[in-house]
């Protein structure tokens, strides 16, 4: 690897250009290295950015033709001859073929950022004969994609490149494989769309009759308490990683690209959703929902008690879990990272707040495009607010991400609780009701 990046050093774009093409007709090249290496180069001004993304594209776009070349030549006369005595006969080859033909090349883009699966895709390509313009079109636009972002990295992260390289193949890594079950259900969803309509007929049917019952409050019980199990999952994973004092190259890369994409010229309106995420502002939305409540006149009491309950034991929650964590902190306790809490104490709050306040429109208002809409816009908000923290720097991003999983266990625990509670209180009374008219 020395060597090669020594060569890369004195010869630039010939070696970039000659590495990328043998690693795609499948030679043990850290092609992946190599292009956030030259992104490193281009930070020092060794060498150009845009030359940089042509010379790697083109590398890898020859070495994917040369792959499917092979594969369509060598290949098919391969599997034609002793393709059966592995289930891979000729009949097989042509239906997948044609699968891949209306669904596959799509996989070719994503296929790059699969260490091993980039190798063969070419040579696949050609066994089972894609036609050429439609190959070159997805793998193309693919090898250009793959290089962009590797370089375009490691022009971001400068000298700190090797440090967070394996972190960005982890994050590449992981986002593939999601685009790949996107893509994967998109192609089911295509081939058994009646069935899928048919599915989402009786779905609406049956919701729509459990929305005018007391079953209702089933299906929400159920639901919060899957998010809420996952939340806390994941809650438990951020604390495995706080005490191994791993989150350091995650708020690196991710406070570098905030800086990268977001310049000066967004300060403006960054600046607004510091608004958003104010105590004055989380008070007046308090208030706000106070008065509807009260306006609604729809059980009053319990709803004013299940709001005082989610904020006030929310800071009580916020200020003990803090506190905890302060303590056994891997970190030196410092004035400079005092301000640094995990989890973040206004994620946490803005979260639960905005959370409950949905929560409790969504309960009281009858129209259903209102209450799909709100849930949606609490999202954007939350992301909003979060980005303008990231970009002051006033708290770390794995704080924020924390402060908002934490939020959403209490405040999934709190919603469950609230409703699994009315809904006994509901069956009590309906059974009284039973009672009284039995003996009548």
């Amino acid at each position: 690897m020395e060597n090669i990046i020594a060569y890369l050093e004195q010869y630039g774009y010939i070696v970039l250009f000659g590495a990328l093409l043998l690693e795609l007709i499948a030679f043990p090249i850290p092609g992946e290295v190599l292009m956030t290496y030259s992104g490193f180069l281009v930070y020092q001004h060794d060498l150009n950015w845009v030359y940089s993304i042509i010379v790697a594209g083109a590398g890898t776009s020859i070495g994917m033709t040369i792959s499917y070349s092979i594969g369509r030549k060598l290949g098919a006369p391969f599997f034609t001859k002793y393709g059966h005595h592995f289930h891979m006969g000729p009949a097989k080859i042509s239906k997948i073929s044609v699968w891949f033909n209306k669904h596959g090349n799509k996989l070719l883009i994503v296929a790059y950022f699969i260490p091993g699966i980039r190798h063969i895709t070419g040579y696949f390509s050609g066994i089972i004969q894609i036609p050429f313009r439609l190959y070159a079109l997805y793998a193309y636009s693919g090898a250009f994609l793959w290089v962009s972002l590797f370089i375009t990295f490691g022009k971001i992260l400068g000298p700190e490149w090797e440090q967070f390289h394996s972190s960005i193949k982890k994050y590449f890594f992981i986002a593939a494989i999601f685009a790949i079950v996107f893509l994967v259900g998109m192609y089911l969803y295509k081939k058994y769309k009646a069935q899928f309509h048919d599915y989402a007929t009786r779905f609406l049917e049956i919701s729509l009759y459990l929305m005018h019952s007391r079953k209702k409050v089933a299906i929400l019980l159920i639901s919060t308490a899957i998010v809420t199990f996952g939340l806390f999952l994941l809650m438990i994973g951020l604390i495995q990683d706080f005490l191994g004092n791993e989150f350091q190259d995650f708020n690196d890369i991710t406070d570098l690209i905030i800086q990268f994409i977001f310049t000066e010229s967004w300060s403006t309106f960054i600046l607004f959703f510091s608004f958003l995420g104010s105590k004055n502002t989380l008070i007046t939305i308090l208030l706000f929902i106070v008065l509807w409540i009260l306006r609604k006149n729809i059980d009053i009491v319990p709803r004013l008690l299940f709001l005082l309950v989610v904020v006030g034991g929310g800071e009580i929650y916020e200020e003990l879990i803090r506190k905890i964590f302060h303590h056994f902190s891997p970190l030196n306790q410092t004035l400079a990272n005092l301000w640094y809490s995990f989890p973040s104490e206004q994620s946490l709050m803005t979260l639960v707040i905005y959370g409950i306040v949905v929560f409790i429109l969504v309960k009281t208002i009858e129209k259903v495009w209102i209450r799909t809409f709100f849930p949606f816009v609490l999202l954007i908000l939350l992301i909003l607010i979060a980005l303008n923290r990231m970009f002051l720097e006033v708290e770390l991003p794995s704080d924020i991400l924390a402060g908002y999983v934490f939020g959403g266990v209490w405040l999934g625990l709190t919603i469950f609780t609230f409703e699994f509670l009315l809904l006994l209180k509901n069956l009590k009374i309906k059974d009284g009701a039973l009672k009284r008219k039995a003996n009548l």
